[in-house]
């Protein structure tokens, strides 16, 4: 949760992590419901929400930390609505050049 991140690698990243949940929901719509392969699909489904939410909190958190805004702001990403803003925000809206409080540049370690 350390450093910054780009606007580019942001949304790459954010991309990268949609195709990954969007694969096993798209197989769960193609099976029939109440069948033991709907319940895999499902049950994959979930495991890789669970496992992209954390990366999507740390480019979140690195992306805010890029713009000079605290890592604690991402809660916003929870709200309904008020995220897809914000990940428009967060993919639109340039870093601060040179160092920061947060790292000394983008997509540096701290």
């Amino acid at each position: 949760m350390s450093g910054r991140v780009s606007r580019a690698a942001y949304f790459l990243g954010g991309l990268l992590i949609a195709i990954l949940q969007a694969f096993p929901l798209y197989r769960f719509t193609l099976v029939a419901e109440g069948t033991p392969e709907s319940e895999f699909w499902s049950m994959l489904f979930m495991a890789a929400f669970l496992v992209s939410l954390w990366s999507n909190i740390a480019l979140a958190v690195k992306r805010l930390h890029d713009l000079g805004k605290p890592g604690l702001a991402a809660i916003v990403l929870f709200v309904p609505f008020v995220s897809i803003v914000a990940f428009l925000v967060l993919c639109l809206f340039p870093g601060q050049l040179g160092a920061n409080r947060y790292g000394k540049q983008t997509n540096a370690p701290m």
